[in-house]
Formats: C-alpha cells, structure tokens, sequence
C-alpha cells in the first residue's frame, strides 16, 4: 500500500510551498487507496513552538488535507535515533567524535536515483563528505532522523521539493547501513516568483495563513497549488480537489519551476467565488467582518449584499471596503467623484425630485424604483445617467457598484431617502 508523508517544522507558519509538497502527497495517497502521515520535525528545541504546530494543521485541515494515523514527533524519539547510529557504528560503518556519531562515507561510488519525476539521477559518493548523525549536544541530524522515521512509518514513497534533491544520495546510504530498501523519490521544482527568482514577501503572501486572511478560499487555493508542477490535460485549470485525485497521475508532474504568479490566484479565486452562494460566502464574510473590528450585521442583510457583489471581487476582504455604506452612514466617500455628481445644482434638484417619486412608490423594489427612474427621465428629457450617477454617489459615496437599483432596495427606502435628501442640501 501506498504510504506516504508530509513533515512540517513547528518553527514559523505553512509557508506556500510546503502547502504544496503536503498537497501532492496527500493526493497522491488519496489517489491510491494509501496513508497520508505527519511527522513533526521538531528537534530544533529553541524555535520550535506548539503555536505554530497547531497553526500549521489548523492550515492543513482548512485546505481540505486531513491525515491518517497519529503524528509522531522527533523530539520524543532521541532514543531511538541514537541507538540506529550506534548499530552503524558498532558495523563498522561510522565512527564517534566525542558525543557525535559520525557516518564513514566510501569513496567511489555512484548512487543512481529513478526519480518519479526527473527519471534518472546520478550521483558520486566522492563528492559527499562523512555525514554526522547525531551531533554532539545529542540531536540527531536532518538527513539520519528522516531516514529512521520514515523506514519506521514504512513510507513507500517520497514526494518533495528539488531542494532536497541532494539530500537524497546521503539518506540512501543510511537506508543501506540500516539494511533497510529505500522508498521511491519523487523531486518537485520549487515555487518561484514571477520574476524567477525564489519566492518572497514581494512576490505577495508566502503563508498559508497570510492567503486566508486576505479573503482567498481554499478550494481555490489548493487548485492553484495543484496547478504549479501538475496538469490535469486537456488546458484545463478549474478542477476541485476531489476530481484532482480521480484523475492524478505522476506523468502529469513537469520539472520546469513553477512561477507564483498571484494575479492568476486572484482569477482563479473570483471564479470560486462568482460560483457560490451567498449562504456558502457569508462564514468567511462575517470572520472578514469580525477580524477587521467591524460589527456583523444580520446574515438577511449580508445574504443580499454578497449576492449583488459575488461576481465583482477576487478575495472577500475587497467585499468590505466596496460595500461598507450598507452597514451604517461611516462610510468611505470617493471626494473626486462627489465634487464631479453633486456640486452641480440641477445634480442637487434632481435629486430631491428622484426623491419625492420614490417616497409615493408603493413598493420599493428594485423593479419599481427602476420604473420611477425611466419615467423621470422621459419627462424631463434626461439622459438616465444624469439621475443614476448622482443617486449613486448620494447613497453609497462611490461612484462604481453594483446595480443602483438593486442596491436602493437593500437599502431601504427610509435610509434612500435620507442620504439623497442629505446631498441635495450640501
């Protein structure tokens, strides 16, 4: 069976990539029937916290990867690590220094890697140096604890970023000095910038954390990331995760960099968020709300605001600033686009004759309020836009939205009325 597994370091907060590598394992798991496990890297005792270990699952469970089994730790398995390097020593195979266990490495050979994705990759022994398993304050060492972990997880497959590449050939060896058969590796290209160089702060967020902050959903997140080094064919981009995992194949992986290029994540999110419901929108609306020290109003109110802005945003937190003049009269005014609609002073008895229609109407529907509108502007001979846009301002401060008359009803006559007549005597 396929067993497989991610191992984040409880130092700092899901960085992208690693996101990533988890995402690749936990589909290729899913894809064959097999385990996705976590083990916790840990052995930095200084930088390791348990904040940042419950944030990285926490992150983990949010873009929908959940894990099999329970995690281990490498902190709680000192023991162990020191008995496998005292086996190598006691073979021959390495020697001590001081507290260090230290591996003998033997000149001359060539390690021949099948990479999943890279095929193959040769390396030469003359090239790496004798490699320390357990240092002298008693930690082990990366590259000899993973290989003990994950023998002792029976991992059968590797997933993970180039960087470990020539990690690779040294955890081999230990796999051999073990008597154990080593699993099979698979490289990935690292996330790089737009520009080519390595991911960074300039490049946008570089945690998962920072992402769902700024309003992105995970379905299109984890789509994105599946994108970066894999093809599902047939030019296709939109695919949720559970289909990724029907169709998912390694021949699909490329081993050409992967560029961020967060403009096509933001894309891709406002497609998932055109898709949704308002009722599916408003938890991650109202935690935008909450977070920002903004009162929630009721779900009826944001229920019809998301619908009349879903199509207009790439993240939920741009739904705030655009729509902040339905939760209250302390809202952001665009000044330009006031003194542009409003200082004119037919723009101000137009907007106290809009106003005494809307007063008569019946009911104040959209439809309705359209119609008084149209019938306005018949009379008058106005162009509709002469009406529209300084109602526009009047009511919302902004000069761009949703529909106007849509939004009108949302609003309510009573607060309509108010903020047209407000602007018609300023």
């Amino acid at each position: 069976m396929v067993r497989v597994r991610f191992a984040p370091s409880p130092t700092g907060y899901l960085h992208i990539g690693s996101a990533r590598t988890a995402l690749f394992n936990w589909v290729y798991a899913r894809r064959y029937g097999g385990a996705f496990l976590l083990r916790i890297e840990d052995t930095d005792r200084v930088r390791s916290e348990d904040r940042f270990l419950e944030e990285i699952m926490t992150d983990l469970a949010w873009l929908g990867i959940d894990w099999d089994e329970e995690p281990i730790r490498q902190s709680a398995r000192f023991d162990v690590y020191r008995a496998a390097a005292e086996t190598i020593v006691s073979a021959g195979k390495g020697y001590r220094e001081g507290e260090a266990y230290i591996f003998k490495m033997e000149g001359g050979r060539t390690i021949a890697l099948d990479d999943m994705i890279h095929g193959t990759v040769s390396f030469n022994t003359d090239d790496i140096k004798d490699q320390v398993m357990i240092k002298s304050d008693g930690s082990p060492a990366y590259n000899f604890c993973c290989v003990v972990d994950d023998a002792y997880l029976k991992i059968t497959h590797i997933i993970r970023g180039d960087d470990h590449l020539s990690n690779t050939p040294k955890q081999i060896l230990f796999y051999e000095a073990l008597g154990l058969t080593p699993p099979r590796f698979g490289h990935m290209p690292l996330i790089m910038g737009a520009d080519g160089a390595k991911l960074s702060k300039r490049h946008g967020g570089v945690s998962v954390e920072e992402y769902k902050r700024e309003g992105f959903l995970p379905e299109a997140l984890v789509n994105y990331l599946l994108l970066l080094g894999w093809s599902p064919g047939g030019d296709r981009e939109i695919i949720a995760l559970d289909e990724a995992v029907k169709v998912f194949d390694m021949k699909g992986m490329t081993g050409v960099q992967a560029k961020f290029d967060l403009q096509k994540l933001r894309w891709m999110n406002g497609e998932y968020i055109a898709r949704k419901t308002p009722a599916e929108l408003l938890p991650y609306v109202k935690k935008q709300m909450a977070d920002a020290g903004k009162a929630v109003p009721a779900d009826e109110l944001l229920l019809k605001v998301i619908g009349l802005y879903k199509i207009r945003i790439k993240t939920v937190s741009e739904l705030l600033p655009m729509t902040d003049y339905f939760f209250g009269d302390d809202y952001a005014v665009e000044e330009q686009g006031v003194a542009k609609h409003l200082t004119a002073p037919e723009s101000k008895e137009i907007l106290r004759d809009f106003a005494a229609r809307l007063e008569k109407l019946g009911d104040f529907t959209h439809a309705a309020i359209e119609a008084s509108c149209r019938a306005m502007a018949d009379e008058r001979k106005l162009k509709g836009g002469a009406i529209i846009h300084p109602t526009r301002v009047a009511i919302s401060g902004k000069t761009t939205g949703a529909g106007l008359f849509e939004m009108m009803e949302v609003l309510g006559r009573e607060t309509v009325l108010a903020r047209m007549r407000k602007a018609a005597q300023g």
